[in-house]
């Protein structure tokens, strides 16, 4: 094979390259909320030990939105790993098809499109973790979230420099 053979395949490639990029932006960004999940668990479990009865029960159920989350962060990442897997398989395969000159459009298309959907879960976890972590606040807050609204109409003005 001529290099000028492979200039069409690297070009090719550039695109699951990025997405690879991308969904290590996510990976990030997701193992960052595992960290704070685990560490927000931690700090509930020295209040289970040491408040009143009122404050064990709502860090009780602070935890149990906690677990859910963490399984779910966990499941997104789970997801997020192999759709960056298959994206890298994408590419490996590229290269094999047209070095071998084997014409398999269906084993691209297969692999893209499971990168895609394994993605997709990922994000759809993401968000719903995301969600939960506002009902995990509102539980913390006591339920009371007018006192942390603006009020209504502009924004107030900051005052110039």
């Amino acid at each position: 094979m001529l290099v000028r053979d492979l200039i069409p395949i690297l070009q090719v490639a550039i695109g699951p390259v990025i997405l690879i990029s991308g969904i290590g932006l996510l990976l990030l960004s997701m193992t960052n909320r595992f960290g704070r999940v685990i560490d927000r668990a931690r700090q509930l479990a020295a209040s289970l030990e040491a408040g009143s009865p009122e404050q064990r029960e709502r860090a009780a159920a602070q935890v149990q939105i906690l677990s859910e989350r963490g399984r779910l962060v966990r499941l997104a990442i789970t997801f997020a790993s192999l759709s960056l897997l298959l994206a890298a398989l994408l590419i490996a395969a590229l290269f094999l098809t047209a070095l071998l000159r084997w014409e398999s459009a269906v084993l691209l298309a297969g692999l893209f499109v499971a990168c895609l959907l394994m993605l997709v879960a990922s994000i759809l976890l993401f968000i719903r973790d995301i969600n939960l972590s506002l009902a995990a606040l509102k539980l913390e807050l006591g339920g009371d979230w007018k006192a942390f609204r603006r009020p209504a109409g502009p924004p107030p003005r900051s005052p110039r420099t």
